[in-house]
């Protein structure tokens, strides 16, 4: 069996979600080829080299995939997909993008977001909303999977992979880059933050953020939202934690004035510690919590953040 791992990668250096997709990869099999598309993406093929268990390194190194437009991608993938029987991304928003269009173009099924491999055929994968999990079976002769990178350790970098270029230019002509508007911050950005502190729509407005942000900037911690929050327009939707937000699983994950709706579980209950301030001591989040303070937000996070 042979391994295909698409890279998520800024073209200078490999992201943490292509190291947990690795380490799923290495539990199929042992033959794992990393894929790196970009343009001036040398240093990042540098760094996916020395990614433990990799075994080669494919470089498409084109203006065509400068900022891995989905139509783009899809085309090369399916043209090193040949003799490969899976085919592996992270399930980002770049990975979600980009892989569906592979499975349909190789007309195989895609299977999402896994958290375990069992065998080199057969998965586990959460669903409604993580409430339980599904084991799916695949009988495609290639296998087109996203990984929740969350279930799975990044892999290390010990490793010396052969780094091999690819000439092929698939450039579809259906797309083209705009540009893009990047939130710029000093904190560690959120799906790879070891401590998270998100608030709900408890938190009341905006403004109230202010009281998370002194306790993150304390913690070196990323600040996350409820979509409760965000729908509010308490905050801007990149800062949501959830099922339709972002997956996180950090060391430490500090919900305030959060209810605990499932679908916010469904996106941080992977989480090492959970810590859960609310008034309500009938709120859901306690049943998941580690810890948990019955009381008023607005007493507990600046006694919180005063006594770091």
């Amino acid at each position: 069996m042979s391994i295909l791992v698409i890279a998520e990668h800024d073209n200078d250096s490999i992201k943490s979600s292509t190291l947990n997709t690795v380490t799923a990869a290495l539990a199929i099999a042992d033959d794992v080829t990393v894929l790196v598309a970009g343009s001036n993406c040398q240093s990042a093929a540098q760094s996916a080299a020395k990614i433990s268990g990799v075994s080669k390194v494919l470089v498409a190194d084109n203006p065509a995939y400068a900022n891995q437009l989905a139509e783009n991608m899809r085309g090369l993938i399916v043209e090193l997909a040949e003799g490969k029987s899976h085919i592996l991304a992270p399930a980002t928003t770049s990975g979600k993008n980009i892989m569906p269009g592979v499975a349909a173009l190789l007309d195989v099924g895609q299977i999402s977001e896994i958290i375990k491999v069992e065998s080199a055929d057969v998965f586990e994968r959460p669903i409604y909303a993580g409430n339980a999990v599904a084991k799916v079976q695949s009988l495609d002769t290639i296998k087109v999977i996203t990984v929740r990178t969350t279930a799975f350790e990044e892999a290390g970098d010990t490793g010396s992979a052969s780094i091999e270029q690819v000439a092929a230019v698939c450039d579809a002509g259906k797309s083209t880059f705009i540009g893009e508007a990047v939130v710029v911050s000093e904190r560690p950005e959120l799906t790879a933050a070891k401590i998270v502190i998100s608030g709900g729509r408890g938190m009341g407005n905006g403004e109230n953020f202010s009281l998370l942000e002194a306790v993150a900037d304390k913690l070196g911690a990323a600040v996350g939202a409820s979509r409760a929050a965000v729908d509010a327009g308490f905050v801007s939707n990149d800062m949501q934690v959830g099922q339709t937000g972002k997956i996180v699983a950090p060391d430490l994950y500090i919900a305030v004035g959060i209810s605990g709706a499932i679908q916010h579980l469904a996106g941080m209950k992977d989480s090492k510690v959970i810590v859960a301030i609310n008034k309500d001591e009938e709120a859901p989040i306690f049943s998941i919590a580690d810890y948990g303070l019955v009381a008023d937000l607005f007493e507990a996070v600046p006694e919180l953040e005063a006594s770091l």
